[in-house]
């Protein structure tokens, strides 16, 4: 609970401590982390076993966010902290990783990706367009977040509002087609998209290269830097035209990121590297239980009475299995 209460609602020891206290029971922060360290031995395989098969997966979203850690970096080591979210989505499940540290989104893909089987095809890497979240020397089939192009247009609609108008609406038509394909299969949903979406999109490129060939916008104003980011950035933007599975969007890693800023804002810092790794440990289980449809609060609580079945099988104690190892337990 204390465990859920820090890394999965954002709930500081300080404030825990406070609580406690009105109970008269009385619970130190210094007690609650050695509680919580302990707890994550028996997690810790899992979380590993967790990497391991979001490495084989088809589908990586990946961002980060900044991070505060206390103990200064190695001289060797940039300045900045960051907490990396990446959902890693194979077949039906979906594997939420949290790394905390000193390297960039696309550093942390890329060490995941040199787990993946090197037999296995080009896996598709959802990302905003940052060169930093790109995982340099590893081949991906690269998309684009739709919505981080779809918002350049909303922070513009109130000095450009009939051009905004016409971009968005054009945009929304493709948001609406996506949904009409949910229950599709993934070469259903694309030809879905091709469809209908794919006229929908070459619209909108022809009528952005018309404002700028026809000198209606300037290059340089809110608008055309908005047309440019989607021109510049338009093959990866559409992959979902020509890839099967692949997303219109972030926003999937982007929800989860609000666990690391959640305990960002209420707990301001982690005070070291190991407690930033236990930390990942625990927000991975957590929301990887949410993907999964599994009550984190009994998950973490089968960890602990079966630690010596998990160190043993961790590939049985995932968030989508662990219940089938629980039953098949003699009695």
């Amino acid at each position: 609970m204390i465990a859920l209460m820090r890394y999965g609602t954002g709930v500081p020891f300080k404030r825990l401590e406070q609580l406690q206290e009105g109970f008269g029971i009385p619970l130190p922060a210094s007690t609650q982390w050695d509680i919580v360290e302990k707890a994550a031995k028996p997690a810790h395989p899992v979380y590993k076993e967790m990497i391991r098969q979001a490495a084989q997966g088809d589908l990586f979203h990946n961002d980060d966010t900044t991070m505060k850690i206390l103990e200064g970096a190695n001289e060797d080591e940039r300045k900045g902290t960051f907490t990396t979210g990446m959902l890693c989505v194979t077949g039906e499940k979906k594997i939420a990783l949290f790394v905390t540290g000193h390297h960039h989104a696309g550093e942390n893909l890329a060490d995941l990706l040199r787990k993946r089987r090197k037999d296995l095809d080009q896996p598709i890497q959802m990302c905003d367009a940052l060169s930093r979240n790109a995982p340099g020397g590893f081949p991906v089939l690269l998309a684009n977040c739709l919505a981080h192009a779809r918002r350049n247009f909303i922070d513009m609609a109130e000095n450009f509002p009939e051009e905004c108008r016409y971009v968005i609406k054009l945009l929304a038509g493709v948001y609406e087609n996506d949904a009409k394909a949910k229950q599709m299969t993934a070469l259903e949903r694309l030809e879905h998209h091709k469809a209908h979406s794919a006229p929908l999109m070459e619209d909108l490129r022809e009528w952005m290269n018309k404002q700028f060939d026809g000198k209606y916008v300037e290059p340089n104003s809110g608008l055309g830097k908005a047309f440019t980011y989607m021109l510049k950035h338009w093959d990866p933007l559409t992959l979902f035209l020509r890839a099967p599975g692949a997303p219109l969007d972030n926003n999937a890693v982007e929800r989860s990121l609000k666990m690391a800023i959640r305990h960002r804002k209420n707990s301001l810092f982690f005070r070291t590297q190991h407690g930033a790794y236990i930390g990942d440990i625990f927000m991975s289980l957590i929301h990887t239980c949410h993907l999964s449809r599994a009550n984190p609060f009994d998950y973490l609580v089968a960890l602990q009475k079966h630690a010596h079945d998990v160190f043993k099988n961790p590939k049985d104690w995932l968030p989508w299995n662990y219940e089938a190892a629980v039953a098949a337990l003699p009695l």
